[in-house]
């Protein structure tokens, strides 16, 4: 190490990458671990608490007994150990890497680097680094108090094995093993997948696992107009929330022309459902005082799930990693998902296609905000709804005439007398002709082109914009 650099470490003092001992001991130990459980640093020894240099000789015993102390963490901590010289006195240089398999543990405990402190890890941090590198995992927790099978949901396990299309040919309990949902274990076990997918009373043994949903008026949380708490199994509840977001957001409906009628989400719901699912799929279910929530505002959906991403935030939509794999597969097996890591690029294409603002919020939960349509998309629903509903009444007014009445309608659409009109149908006047002119007046279908002397020998008929709209439809159906 350079000169220059050393005094510069010096001057700056202990710190998140620096630990000065004025003298080896075995308590090195927690420092070693703590730099390995955040972002690796260095251990001087031979320089006091006041950046005073007392020189420490790295000696082969001082040597092997540090190398020791690595060796014996779990998991091992390479380190690297080199004697450095400042102003004639021998100082001993430790820098320890940043671990790859967290959480790193010594004979006192887990540690973590905070400032110029090496703090014992709560239990949560330990279970954090535990579950990020996938030593815990949720799912795999085999439950003894589990009373199978008893407690086991035939009905539902020969439904969900039917949907993704497996033949129940061996033995049932095979089946769940192979799902990854149960082992033996001197006799057959059910982990928490199992339970979530196929538990009865899932609420007795799995009380964080469900979905609430809450439409409230306004912007904030004061007023609620509609809540429901979803504790079925994770497929029956993530088709209960869409049906409840469904029945709570504005839908509309366009009819092109003739063509069958269109509905028009005010969110598109292929970003709700991802939404959804990416909240069941990767929630922290270790986490026993949340759940899922999805909120329905005014202005907002919200879809938030307790767990803080296994990645860095900016590797959002470009990383993924499957916090619980067994219920990911589930899903994926069930159709209801893609590739792993896609769903956050098509919840983000979906709504710019519609021109709608999304957010993300991370922290200990983990949020996606759709802000729904301001006041001029809103209008533009409603243009929509206005049109849809014009071409349906005029499908209903189709239904109300005879084909004689509509051929009417046809010859008008260039103005026509009453004898140009008997002449095109190849009829004689009657009073049945007579009776089709005035209903067609009277539904405002037809106009005179002398309104104001009826009975003028130059009266003509002329098709209505609204009738011209009808005959196209007609032409069309």
């Amino acid at each position: 190490m350079k000169k220059i650099r050393f005094e510069q470490i010096l001057q700056e003092g202990e710190g998140t990458f620096i630990e000065f001992k004025s003298s080896f001991s075995s308590s090195i130990a927690k420092e070693i671990v703590a730099f390995a459980n955040t972002a690796g640093g260095r251990i001087f020894i031979g320089v006091n608490d006041n950046n005073n240099v007392v020189g420490a000789s790295l000696t082969n015993d001082m040597r092997s007994r540090i190398q020791d102390i690595g060796n014996s963490c779990t998991p091992r901590v390479p380190l690297q150990i080199e004697s450095i010289t400042y102003q004639g006195k021998e100082i001993t240089a430790v820098t320890i890497p940043e671990s790859r398999d967290k959480p790193v543990q010594c004979g006192e405990g887990f540690f973590l680097r905070e400032g110029a402190n090496s703090q014992k890890m709560r239990r949560d941090e330990i279970f954090y680094y535990a579950q990020k590198t996938g030593k815990i995992r949720f799912e795999g927790q085999l439950r003894t108090d589990f009373k199978y099978p008893q407690d086991f949901d035939e009905l539902k396990f020969n439904n969900i094995i039917k949907r993704i299309g497996i033949t129940q040919t061996g033995e049932k309990e095979d089946i769940i093993h192979n799902l990854g949902m149960g082992q033996v274990n001197g006799k057959f076990v059910i982990n928490n997948g199992g339970i979530l997918f196929f538990g009865k009373n899932r609420e007795l043994y799995l009380r964080q696992a469900y979905i609430t949903c809450v439409l409230y008026k306004g912007k904030d949380k004061v007023k609620i107009l509609d809540r429901k708490d979803f504790r079925d199994d994770p497929v029956t509840d993530y088709e209960n929330t869409i049906k409840f977001l469904q029945q709570h957001l504005r839908l509309e409906y366009e009819i092109k022309d003739a063509g069958p009628r269109i509905e028009i989400p005010e969110i598109p719901y292929e970003a709700l459902r991802e939404g959804v699912l990416n909240a069941i799929i990767h929630r922290d279910y270790l986490e026993e005082g949340a759940r899922v929530m999805v909120e329905i505002f005014d202005d907002r959906v919200e879809i938030s799930n307790p767990g803080e991403l296994l990645f860095g935030k900016e590797e959002l939509g470009r990383k993924s990693v499957a916090r619980n794999p067994v219920i990911f597969d589930m899903f994926f097996r069930l159709d209801l998902i893609e590739k792993v890591g896609s769903g956050i690029n098509r919840i983000k294409n979906a709504v710019a296609q519609k021109g709608l603002k999304i957010e993300f919020q991370i922290d200990k939960f983990f949020t996606v905000i759709f802000h729904r349509p301001s006041d001029s998309l809103g209008s533009t629903f409603v243009r929509i709804k206005a049109q849809a509903q014009a071409q349906e009444a005029q499908v209903e007014i189709i239904d109300k005439l005879s084909e004689s009445e509509i051929k009417i309608l046809e010859i008008c659409m260039n103005p026509a007398s009453s004898k140009d009109i008997l002449l095109k149908l190849g009829i004689k006047r009657s009073g049945s002709f007579k009776n089709s002119l005035t209903k067609l007046l009277k539904m405002e279908l037809l106009n005179q082109t002398i309104p104001d002397s009826p009975s003028s020998p130059k009266q003509k008929y002329v098709t209505t914009e609204l009738a011209k709209n009808i005959v196209n439809l007609d032409r069309k159906q």
